[in-house]
């Protein structure tokens, strides 16, 4: 079920709850700060069931909201360079105590995030582990458990987990990496940077592989959404500004912020190459049964015992995303026989149609193959919205040559298989 997303403007300013008195807000600076540089400060900032509009800042006093005997949550940002709040933190605050009763805390270190050199930045993560490591340490004593500890951490956040849970000998429940930091961090030593061992279970998702996330394999399992590179509906040049960016980065926080969502459920699949899965040679899950393959965000843990298990190794899963919430894409295999006399190659895309009148064109299409006459070939194509019954498919095919002759591709046979509802 779709759960309304309210956004707490009172997470970005103060908002009065009595006279005299308002509530603690996430640190806003600007890029003049970033000019100058900022020292350490590290504010918690707790929302609960109880509060989930006004936070709680922790500090040495007892705290009014805190409950150690439910399950904690750490939100923990990454570098900032212009010092603004980041866009995602109200809604991802909102959502997860949508899902479940349990304690929230925002780890706002934008002083000593923002800064126009970010080396400091990066030096400045173990000192917020430690603080961290203290703050849980006070829990654990009124009776918390680590198994309840969750930690999700947005790029340089997600190192910050990593040695959080270095520090407790891989014994938290769970860290979430969302496109951990790749400057300063590739080819480190699993010591220095975000790891499988540092938790009972990590799980990550990578958007920006090629730019300013981490291409290798950091957790139990990795999801690379489209690769892991060039999200849809991001720019391409660098004429679209800071956007260029931070964009496909950004992405996997709010590819995890709609799996809590659950208007629609992302199926990742095991396989060796982003281009093995777009080729349609990676969709089976047997490596889970009697589970299915995984799906994307919040609810992976449920996989969490079998891609634990010592004798099973780390799991890269890929799949496809459309441009914009909430993001699911619907896959079909097309089994196509061509009877020409010679080979054609070429790419295609697809217009499908329902009785309703209802179309769609495909979104996500096969690289270029060589159709051979009387051979069949199965490619894997995707589709923004989901079709119970299809009435009409239209194809359109293309050699790619602009000064070359054109050419028909005659079809003797064409199959259309659902890979998302198989039942159909």
């Amino acid at each position: 079920m779709l759960r309304p997303c309210v956004v707490f403007i009172c997470l970005l300013h103060g908002v009065k709850t009595a006279p005299g008195e308002t509530c603690p807000a996430f640190t806003a600076l600007s890029f003049s700060n970033a000019l100058v540089g900022t020292d350490l400060k590290v504010k918690l900032l707790l929302y609960t069931r109880q509060n989930p509009h006004c936070a709680e800042e922790l500090d040495s006093t007892a705290s009014k909201y805190l409950n150690v005997t439910k399950k904690t949550t750490f939100i923990i940002h990454g570098y900032r360079l212009t010092g603004s709040t980041p866009v995602w933190i109200p809604d991802l605050v909102h959502l997860l105590l949508s899902a479940e009763d349990m304690n929230v805390i925002l780890v706002d270190w934008n002083r000593g995030a923002t800064t126009l050199i970010y080396s400091n930045a990066a030096g400045n993560c173990r000192r917020v582990a430690e603080i961290l490591k203290k703050r849980i340490d006070e829990m654990l004593v009124d009776g918390a458990s680590l198994d309840s500890v969750h930690m999700i951490g947005v790029s340089l956040g997600a190192h910050i987990s990593g040695f959080v849970g270095q520090m407790f000998g891989g014994t938290l429940g769970r860290i979430t990496g969302l496109d951990p930091a790749g400057p300063l961090y590739r080819g480190k030593p699993p010591s220095e940077r975000l790891d499988p061992t540092d938790a009972q279970f990590v799980d990550v998702i990578h958007s920006d592989t090629d730019g300013l996330g981490y291409r290798e394999a950091l957790g139990h399992i990795d999801f690379y959404p489209n690769g892991g590179t060039d999200q849809p509906g991001c720019p391409l040049t660098i004429f679209s500004g800071l956007q260029y960016l931070q964009c496909d980065h950004q992405r996997s926080v709010f590819l995890f912020m709609s799996s809590l969502k659950q208007s629609c459920n992302i199926t990742a699949y095991p396989c060796d190459s982003y281009r093995n899965y777009r080729n349609g040679k990676c969709t089976g899950c047997e490596t889970f049964w009697p589970m299915p393959c995984p799906i994307l965000g919040y609810y992976a843990h449920k996989w969490k015992s079998r891609l634990t298990q010592q004798s099973h190794p780390a799991t890269s899963v890929f799949f496809d995303t459309a441009d914009k919430e909430p993001f699911c894409i619907y896959h079909y295999f097309v089994d196509i026989t061509t009877w020409n006399k010679d080979t054609r190659r070429g790419t295609f895309s697809i217009v499908l149609a329902d009785g309703t009148g209802k179309k769609a064109e495909s979104k996500v299409n096969p690289e270029a193959a060589a159709f051979q006459q009387y051979n069949q070939i199965t490619l894997l194509i995707g589709f923004d919205q989901d079709f119970d019954n299809v009435e009409k498919i239209s194809l359109t095919f293309s050699t790619g040559s602009v000064i070359g002759p054109k050419f028909k591709l005659r079809i003797l046979q064409m199959r259309f298989r659902s890979l998302t509802n198989p039942d159909r």
